[in-house]
C-alpha cells in the first residue's frame, strides 16, 4: 500500500478528466483510470494488446485487470491469459463514500456521507461468476478499499428520483487499504472481522455489505474454496463456520437463494 503514489494517481486521473471538460464524458471513468495509473504509471505499459484482448496494464508481476463489476465479461480474457502468465484482478470497493446528486439541470447537491461501510467481501458474489477459475495458480486478486466521492443522476423511478438512479461517476479520494489473495488458501482474507462462530449466508451478507441473494453466492464461493464449512442448520438456513487454515477447495455445491 502506497498512499502517496495513490494520491499522485488520483491527481493525474482528475487532471485527465478536467481535460475532457466534464465528469464522465468518456467511457473510461476516473476511478478506473486512477487505479490503472497506481499500479502502472508507465503509459507505454497500459492498454497493451495480448492476442485478441487488450490488457489494462502489464507489470513486472504479469497482467493487471481492473474490474468493478460484471465478472462474467472478464471470463473469456482470463481463460485466454491464465494458461500463459500471471494475472492480477483488481477490484475497487468504496469502503467510505460521499454521495453527490446531480439534477437534470446539471446542478449538484451538497455532499452527504453514506452510512454504508462495505468491506472486501463485496467482491465475493462477483467471484461466483468465475468460480471455476479461482484456484488457478496464475490468478491473483487485490481488493482496494477506497474513499470515494460518488455522483448519481437524479433520474430514478421513485418520487425523489433516487431509487433506481444512475451512478454517473466515482471520484477516488484516498486509499484506505489493500487485501491480497495469492491462492485458494487465502480467500479467507475476504471474510470480515467480528463474525460469530456460526453464521448464515444472510449474516455474512450483512457483515460485508451484500443483499441476501448475493450473500448466498458469496457463501457458495467461500465454501467451495474451503474458506468456510457448513455446520448444521438454523431453521431453513445453513450455518457456516470459518475453516481451519490449510483447508483446500471442496467439490462445488449450491445453496438455494433465501
Amino acid at each position: 500500500m502506497d498512499q502517496a503514489r495513490f494520491s499522485e494517481a488520483c491527481r493525474w486521473a482528475l487532471s485527465q478528466e478536467a481535460g475532457r471538460q466534464g465528469i464522465g464524458t468518456l467511457g473510461e471513468k476516473t476511478l478506473h483510470s486512477a487505479v490503472k495509473y497506481y499500479f502502472q504509471p508507465d503509459p507505454g505499459k497500459r492498454e497493451v494488446k495480448l492476442g485478441p484482448y487488450w490488457a489494462d496494464a502489464v507489470t513486472e508481476e504479469g497482467v493487471l485487470e481492473i474490474q468493478t463489476a460484471s465478472f462474467h465479461r472478464l471470463r473469456p480474457k482470463l481463460e485466454y491469459l491464465l494458461p500463459q502468465q500471471a494475472v492480477t484482478v483488481v477490484y475497487p470497493v468504496a469502503a467510505r463514500k460521499t454521495l453527490v446528486w446531480v439534477t437534470e439541470e446539471g446542478e449538484t447537491t451538497p455532499p452527504r456521507k453514506s452510512p454504508l461501510k462495505p468491506t472486501q467481501g463485496q467482491v465475493l458474489w462477483e467471484l461466483y461468476q468465475v468460480r471455476d477459475l479461482l484456484a488457478h495458480p496464475n490468478l491473483r486478486l487485490c481488493v482496494l478499499l477506497l474513499e470515494v466521492e460518488e455522483y448519481r443522476l437524479l433520474n430514478g423511478w421513485s418520487k425523489d428520483k433516487k431509487r433506481g438512479a444512475t451512478r454517473f461517476e466515482r471520484m477516488p479520494l484516498s486509499l484506505l487499504g489493500e487485501v491480497w489473495v495469492h491462492g485458494p488458501e487465502e480467500y479467507g482474507r475476504l471474510l470480515p472481522e467480528g463474525l460469530p462462530r456460526l453464521f448464515t449466508s444472510r449474516e455474512l451478507g450483512k457483515a460485508v455489505g451484500l443483499p441476501p441473494k448475493k450473500a448466498t453466492l458469496a457463501a457458495n464461493v467461500l465454501r467451495n474454496l474451503g474458506a468456510i464449512r457448513q455446520e448444521g442448520k438454523r431453521g431453513n438456513a445453513y450455518l457456516y463456520t470459518v475453516s481451519e487454515p490449510g483447508n483446500g477447495p471442496v467439490p462445488e455445491t449450491r445453496e438455494a437463494p433465501v
